[in-house]
Parts: C-alpha cells; sequence; structure tokens
C-alpha cells in the first residue's frame, strides 16, 4: 500500500462532507467580479470618467495599498481588477486557509483521520485529498471569473490573466496552510500560522507598490517580489498581461506542498512539529470562573482581530482624504455607497466603511459565540460541565466576552479610521465621530450573535446556519445597491435599520428594538441549552 492509497475514496468523502462550504464559498467568491462590469460600466460611462477614475487612483497611496497597483486603469477591465480583485484575494486566501486547516489539522484533532487510517489509507491520503479539493474550487472560481469577464465584452487575455492571478493566489495559500497543519498540534494554530504568512505577505506586497508608485520609484518596491500576492497581481490583467509571474506562484506552491508531505511523513499522528509549552502547575484563579475561562480561550482571538481590524480601518480612513475627488461628481457611485443626497462626501464614504466594518466584527461575534458548539463537539465542555460551573454561567461566560469584544473592536476600528483621515487631512474631529458612528452599528452586531445564542440552543446542528444570516445581511447592505435589489429586501439586513452616521441624524427606535431582540434571543439560547442533552 502506498502513501497516497485511498485519495480518491477521501476525495469523494470530501466532497460529500463539505459540499455546502464549498457551494458557499464559490457563490460568495465570483458574486463581485460577476457583477462588476455592469456595476462599474453604469457608474464610469465614458472615457473621461475612465481617466478622471484612473488620475485619482493612481495618487491615493491608501487605495494602492488596499487594492494593490493600478495597471491598467484606463481600462474598465483594469479598473475592475483594481476595485475587486484585492477584496476576492483576501476572500480565496482565507478560504484555502479555513478550508485546508479543516480537512487536515481540524479532521487530525477530531480524531476522525486516525479512524480513516485504520483502513487502507495512506498516510498522505488525507492531505492530498483536501488540496486536491480546494485546489479544484480554486480552478472552477478563476475559470468562472475569467468567462463571465470575457462573455460581458472584456478582452479575454486580460479575463483569463485576472481568473488564473486568483486561483494561484488560492493554490498558494492551500499548500502554505497545509505546512502550517503540520507545525500546529491544533487547528486554531494552524489558522494562526497561514493567516500569518497571508497577513505579511500582503503587507510586503502592499509596502513594495506603495514605495513603486512614488514619483522617483520607492526604496522598498523590491518587497512585492517576495509576496505570492505581488507575483499574481503583476501578470497585469487587461494592462499587458504577463504570464511569467504565474510560475513564480506554482513553484512556491509545489515547494511548500513538498515541504507539508515530507514533515508529515516524520511526524507522530495528532502531534505537531512544533510542540507546545507546558502551562503552569497551577492555574490562575481567573481560570476558576466561567469568564475568566472564556476570556483566557478567547483573548489571542481578539488581540488577532484587533490588530487586523485596525490595520485595515486605518488604510480606508487614509483613503478617504480622496472622498470628495471619488464621489463628489459622481452621484451614482454615492448611491451605491447607500449615501445619495445625504451630506458630504468624506461622511458618504465614512458610513460605508463603517457599515465594511461592522460587517467584519458580526463575523467576530458569531464566530466567538459559536465556539460554545465546538467545545461541545469536541468534548472539552462536558467535563467542565460535571463540575460546580453550570451551564447558563458557562454559555453566559462566552457570550460576554464576544460581544464586549465585538464593542471594543468596532470602537478600536472606528478610532483607527477616523485617526487615519485627521493625520492625512488635519481634522481631528474625525476621530471621535467616526468611532461613534462605529459603535452605533452595535445593536446589529449584537442581533446576530444572538441569533448565534439561540441556534446553539435550539438547533445545535444547525448553529453554523448563523454564518448564512450573516452573509445574506452582509449581501443585502453592502452589494444591494449594486444588485440593485428590492427595498423590502434590504429591510431584512439588520445594518439597514442602524443611524446613517457620521453626518446623519441619530435614530433610536429601530436600533433599540433591535437590541431588545438580540438579547431576547440571547436569553432563548441559554434558556434552552440548560434544558437539552449535550450533542457531538
Amino acid at each position: 500500500m502506498t502513501t497516497f492509497a485511498g485519495t480518491a475514496a477521501l476525495i469523494r468523502l470530501t466532497l460529500r462532507r463539505d459540499r455546502v462550504r464549498l457551494a458557499v464559498w464559490f457563490a460568495a467568491l465570483i458574486a463581485l467580479p460577476l457583477v462588476a462590469v455592469e456595476s462599474f460600466d453604469s457608474l464610469y460611462p465614458t472615457q473621461a470618467d475612465l481617466d478622471a477614475y484612473a488620475r485619482m487612483a493612481s495618487a491615493s497611496p491608501a487605495g494602492i495599498a488596499l487594492n494593490g497597483p493600478g495597471h491598467g486603469l484606463h481600462d474598465l477591465g483594469g479598473l475592475i481588477v483594481f476595485e475587486v480583485g484585492g477584496s476576492v484575494a483576501i476572500g480565496i486566501a482565507l478560504a484555502s486557509i479555513l478550508l485546508v486547516g479543516r480537512g487536515t489539522r481540524g479532521e487530525e484533532e477530531q480524531g476522525r483521520l486516525e479512524l480513516l487510517r485504520s483502513a487502507r489509507v495512506g498516510r498522505h491520503a488525507g492531505l492530498a485529498a483536501t488540496l486536491l479539493v480546494v485546489t479544484g474550487l480554486h480552478v472552477l472560481i478563476g475559470a468562472t471569473v475569467a468567462v463571465s469577464l470575457g462573455v460581458q465584452g472584456l478582452s479575454w487575455p486580460g479575463s483569463v490573466a485576472f481568473g488564473l492571478s486568483l486561483t494561484s493566489i488560492g493554490v498558494v495559500f492551500a499548500a502554505v496552510t497545509a505546512v502550517a497543519a503540520q507545525l500546529a498540534e491544533y487547528a486554531r494554530g494552524a489558522y494562526a500560522i497561514a493567516g500569518a504568512v497571508f497577513g505579511l505577505a500582503y503587507l510586503a506586497r502592499a509596502a513594495g507598490d506603495v514605495s513603486s508608485a512614488g514619483d522617483a520609484g520607492g526604496s522598498l518596491g523590491a518587497l512585492t517580489w517576495f509576496s505570492p500576492v505581488g507575483w499574481a497581481q503583476a501578470t497585469r490583467p487587461f494592462a499587458d498581461e504577463r504570464w511569467w509571474p504565474l510560475l513564480l506562484v506554482a513553484g512556491a506552491a509545489a515547494v511548500c506542498t513538498v515541504a507539508a508531505v515530507t514533515l508529515e511523513s516524520r511526524r507522530d499522528l495528532g502531534e505537531g512539529m512544533v510542540a507546545n509549552r507546558p502551562g503552569p502547575r497551577a492555574a490562575t484563579a481567573s481560570l476558576t470562573t466561567g469568564i475568566g475561562l472564556a476570556w483566557r480561550l478567547q483573548r489571542g482571538n481578539v488581540t488577532g482581530w484587533t490588530v487586523g481590524v485596525v490595520v485595515a480601518a486605518a488604510t480606508l480612513g487614509a483613503t478617504a482624504e480622496s472622498a470628495d475627488d471619488m464621489l463628489g461628481g459622481n452621484p451614482e457611485l454615492q448611491a451605491m455607497l447607500g449615501g445619495a443626497g445625504a451630506g458630504e462626501p468624506t461622511d458618504v464614504f465614512f458610513r460605508m466603511t463603517v457599515l465594511l466594518l461592522a460587517v467584519a466584527v458580526a463575523a467576530y461575534v458569531v464566530g466567538a459565540a459559536g465556539r460554545a458548539r465546538g467545545e461541545e463537539q469536541a468534548g472539552r465542555a462536558e467535563p467542565l460541565l460535571a463540575g460546580a460551573l453550570d451551564r447558563r454561567r458557562w454559555l453566559l461566560a462566552q457570550l460576554t466576552i464576544s460581544a464586549v469584544a465585538g464593542a471594543w473592536l468596532l470602537a478600536a476600528g472606528g478610532a483607527a479610521a477616523g485617526a487615519a483621515y485627521a493625520l492625512m487631512a488635519g481634522e481631528p474631529g474625525h476621530v471621535a465621530s467616526v468611532a461613534g458612528a462605529a459603535l452605533a452599528q452595535l445593536p446589529a452586531v449584537w442581533l446576530l450573535g444572538g441569533v448565534t445564542a439561540a441556534l446553539f440552543g435550539l438547533l445545535p446542528r444547525a448553529s453554523a446556519a448563523a454564518w448564512g444570516v450573516l452573509t445574506a445581511a452582509a449581501v443585502a447592505s453592502v452589494l444591494g445597491p449594486a444588485f440593485d435589489l428590492p427595498g423590502g429586501v434590504t429591510a431584512l439586513s439588520p445594518f439597514e435599520h442602524m443611524p446613517e452616521l457620521p453626518g446623519g441624524d441619530v435614530a433610536v427606535a429601530a436600533p433599540g428594538a433591535l437590541l431588545a431582540a438580540g438579547l431576547a434571543l440571547t436569553a432563548v439560547g441559554v434558556l434552552t441549552f440548560r434544558r437539552r442533552d449535550l450533542t457531538p
């Protein structure tokens, strides 16, 4: 029996087990490119509009840092790559990290891989199956994006280059996560390592591109070539395409894959190449309480999310200086951002920034509140609840930490965005106003946390449906104007009922109702969890 025996059977098992996850990732990642052509064609209908946009985007260091180098911005295809390419690249890398981490270290941590290996399954079959499935997903995403752009009238070479660049990012970070899964002993460690590598790669690309965009070029421009993200974007879709950078990505993916296979052959099942440090001989007093234990388990996530939210929000805030040029003479774009006729362009821009921040923080809250389900499935909740810690206090501790951390992330992100704008534009008053606008989104965020708690108590096996609720709300509020969704559909999103701040009126009734609903759903989750059996 070879070390890859049973790979085909495990591919079928993975496709069956993760069919919903794979379908959701596919739909989410192709959504923006699919609607981009029609949306941006209506926003920039003439060559003069495209030229004005190119001048504005080329002069925005924050935009270049966030989206990538602005190649071919005088063409609709280049504009689309600049506007949506960065966001889709982040989503594709995140999909690779989560799917590969779950399919490798996650399966091993749960003990399912050990059961599979007891049959006629080779040592590397699980790793190979996961990488092949995730690679297939990214190939399908890249092909769909390329074909959709091509049939909508954009140049086929540029469309193919864009699709291949997206696929290459997904493939290389799938391989990076495979290596991380061999180093860490637990899935969360693998996620952290792979996420850190992607974050460093994106920051290196951003620093290099911003440095290169200077009038005389910059000394940090070479950093772009140390980043797989930079290699993928160097294909220059719709701007004299270059194909050779894809060889760099393929080479890096191959090296990481070989490294992952080699490391897996040299470690024991259930162990990582990097051993965890032994803990203290005695627990601190805080760990004897539910809230102390919950904070100990979540503090690493809170720290990581704080860094990510602050960096992303500050980047967007620095971009706001160009809001007058970008929005002032373009009412269609103001309408797409949800701010037609509703104040200064800077306020409209910050409303969209605050909305994106709220969606991101809601993702943290849903994940943190859903951690209780992960503890239950892993069997770690049962011994805790068998002692003096009752179910209500245990679950309330988890939910309290997630709720407080959500408020902290909103405040930190809003303050970072306002501070970055204040430094660029010299208007310090925006620090408090943007932070307050971000905190005004808290009822919507807490409502989604309440939905997660209620599902955990009532339908624990359907707890993942909370992510579907969040996705639907995000699509309705963020992409609703671009999709031209009916008002009755967008009204289903809790974010639509938050005050339009900064610059708008402060409303109390709708946020208060959502806050009450969130508390009620949380109470339902806590009370029903107290009465049900623990389920794997």
